[in-house]
C-alpha cells in the first residue's frame, strides 16, 4: 500500500490531467460573479506593482557592477507570487485558464462569458495600477531616489515602438501561461517555478500589460506621459501581444496535446 502511494505521487501529472484541471478551474472562474471578479482584479493590480518597486528597489541600492542586471530583476518576481499565489485574478494568466473551457465547448455562450471575465479583469486591474502608481507618485510612501529609479524603469518599458512592444509581449504572454500549465503538477515547488519564468519576463525585456501599466501611470500621473502615446504607443500593442502568446500561441498548442484523447473519449 506504501510503495503504491509513493508510486502515485512521484507520477507526474499527464498533459490531459493538466488540461483537465486548467479547464475546471477556467470554468469555475467563468461563473464567479461580478462583485468578486472586481475586488479581486483590483487587488491584483495593486499587488503586481510590487514587481516594479521589488525590482527599483535592488537597482536603486545594488552596486553598478555588470551582474546587477540580473540580480536585480529577481525583484520583478515579487508582486507576481503575491498575486499567483494569493489566488488573484491576473489577465494574463486568465488569457489560457479560460480559453481552455471556450476551445473545447466552442459556443457563443462560452464567448460570452469568457469576454465577460477579460473584460472585468482588465479593467480591474488597471484601476489596480492607478491606485499603486498614485501612491508611489502621490505620496511621500516611497523615497526620493526609488521614485526616481521606478520612473526610469517606466520610461524603458513605455518607451518600444508599438511593433517592437507587441513583439515583446508575445514572449511574456507565454511565460506566464506556461507558469499557469505547470502549476498542477508542482508539489511544493510552486514558488521557484514563479520565481524563474517570471524572471526570464523581466531580464529577457519583455513587455507585461499589467505591471507595464503601473509604470505607465506613473508617468502619466507625474505628466511624462500622454494618454494618446500610452494607450496606441504602449497598451493596446502589449495587451495583443500577451493576449497572442497566451492564448493564440500557448493556449491551442496545449489543447493540440490533448485534442485527440479528448475527442476519443467522447
Amino acid at each position: 500500500m506504501r510503495e503504491e502511494m509513493a508510486v502515485r505521487e512521484a507520477t507526474r501529472l499527464s498533459s490531459k490531467l493538466i488540461y483537465e484541471v486548467i479547464r475546471r478551474d477556467g470554468e469555475e472562474e467563468l461563473e464567479r460573479p461580478t462583485r468578486s471578479l472586481i475586488w479581486s482584479g483590483v487587488a491584483a493590480g495593486i499587488l503586481i506593482s510590487f514587481s516594479v518597486l521589488g525590482e527599483a528597489i535592488f537597482r536603486t541600492y545594488l552596486p553598478d557592477a555588470p551582474w546587477r542586471f540580473l540580480v536585480e530583476n529577481l525583484g520583478y518576481s515579487f508582486g507576481f507570487l503575491l498575486v499567483i499565489l494569493g489566488r488573484m485574478q491576473l489577465f494574463t494568466e486568465n488569457t489560457i485558464t479560460t480559453i481552455l473551457p471556450l476551445v473545447a465547448e466552442r459556443s457563443g455562450t462560452c464567448l460570452a462569458a469568457v469576454a465577460r471575465l477579460w473584460g472585468i479583469v482588465l479593467a480591474a486591474n488597471i484601476i489596480g495600477a492607478l491606485v499603486a502608481a498614485a501612491f508611489m507618485t502621490q505620496t511621500s510612501g516611497i523615497a526620493p531616489d526609488l521614485l526616481g529609479t521606478i520612473n526610469g524603469l517606466s520610461h524603458h518599458a513605455t518607451g518600444f515602438a508599438p511593433s517592437e512592444g507587441f513583439l515583446r509581449a508575445i514572449p511574456a504572454g507565454i511565460l506566464v501561461a506556461s507558469i499557469v500549465w505547470m502549476m498542477p503538477s508542482q508539489n511544493g515547488g510552486e514558488v521557484v517555478l514563479i520565481v524563474i519564468f517570471t524572471w526570464l519576463i523581466a531580464a529577457g525585456d519583455f513587455t507585461h500589460i499589467i505591471a507595464g501599466s503601473v509604470e505607465m501611470w506613473v508617468l502619466i500621473l507625474q505628466g511624462e506621459l500622454t494618454v494618446h502615446p500610452a494607450l496606441f504607443g504602449f497598451f493596446l500593442p502589449v495587451l495583443a501581444g500577451n493576449i497572442v502568446g497566451g492564448t493564440l500561441v500557448f493556449a491551442l498548442l496545449a489543447w493540440g496535446q490533448v485534442k485527440a484523447e479528448i475527442e476519443e473519449e467522447d
